[in-house]
């Protein structure tokens, strides 16, 4: 299959974990892929990956925290692929500090709500003149269960998460007469970086997050395959109706394909039920 051929994708945090997993399936999907990471080491295996499933990227240094780099890395891809990306996928995070609130270092835990608060929000900013001015365009933001209740020592990570919820609800609104669709993708547990800062957390996490973590570890948790299906179809037309959602890989998401949402459906306002 080959959907997207000729269609631009922007993935941050493409270097590892989820955001190299999207990467790969696009890739096969036939998307003109562009990769922004810290890492120029994990952009260049990923970049080897890529070229194994038949695809190429273009690769870009850049922090998701810094408004002016994530303006340079959409420019390098109208310049390489002759317009701004058709589709932004926001996969860049970081756990910040396990720990107690009061015993968090300050500096770390607004470092962590940078990359993944306003890592987004930057994100956003830098692909939107564009995809406005073109009349479309899909964002999809991943959130890794921001509508669950709180879990201890993860103060900085579910902060942000759930800042970026809100966020991708209040301004989906805005793109609607625009055709512009944003949403927010729950892909469920995965075996990444932050599985395994999680395990080396030991006893300052919830003994039950901690023993998740290790069963993701030892099964590899979702599989790739069944969240790149929920990430294509956020990305492709058929989802031009759905807009300002939280989907996990857990609902029933193919029921919006041929649905008319309510205003409150597949919402952050699922906690505690």
């Amino acid at each position: 299959m080959k959907g997207f051929q000729n269609k631009s994708v922007l993935i941050t945090g493409g270097g590892r974990g989820i955001g190299k997993r999207l990467a790969i399936g696009f890739a096969k999907l036939g998307a003109r892929l562009a990769l922004v990471a810290r890492s120029k080491a994990e952009l260049d295996l990923t970049h080897i990956e890529i070229e194994q499933s038949g695809g190429n990227a273009l690769r870009i240094r850049g922090d998701v925290a810094d408004p002016e780099q994530m303006a340079v890395a959409v420019d390098r891809v109208r310049v390489t692929y002759g317009n701004v990306p058709d589709v932004l996928i926001c996969a860049a995070g970081v756990s910040g500090p396990l720990q107690t609130f009061l015993q968090s270092s300050m500096k770390q835990w607004t470092e962590a709500l940078n990359i993944n608060l306003m890592g987004v929000v930057n994100s956003v900013r830098a692909v939107l003149p564009g995809m406005v001015e073109r009349r479309r365009g899909k964002i999809v933001v991943l959130v890794c269960e921001a509508g669950i209740a709180p879990k201890l020592h993860f103060s900085s990570y579910l902060t942000a998460k759930t800042a970026v919820v809100r966020f991708v609800e209040s301004i989906a609104p805005e793109l609607v007469e625009h055709n512009v669709q944003i949403n927010c993708l729950d892909p469920g547990p995965a075996y990444t970086s932050l599985t395994d800062e999680i395990i080396r957390a030991g006893d300052r996490v919830d003994p039950a997050i901690a023993a998740g973590a290790i069963s993701t570890r030892r099964t590899g948790g979702t599989s790739p395959e069944e969240q790149m299906k929920v990430a294509e179809f956020l990305a492709s037309e058929s989802s031009n109706h759905v807009t300002g959602r939280l989907i996990s890989i857990e609902d029933d998401w193919k029921k919006l394909k041929n649905i008319i949402l309510r205003p409150d459906a597949f919402t952050l306002r699922r906690v505690g039920k």
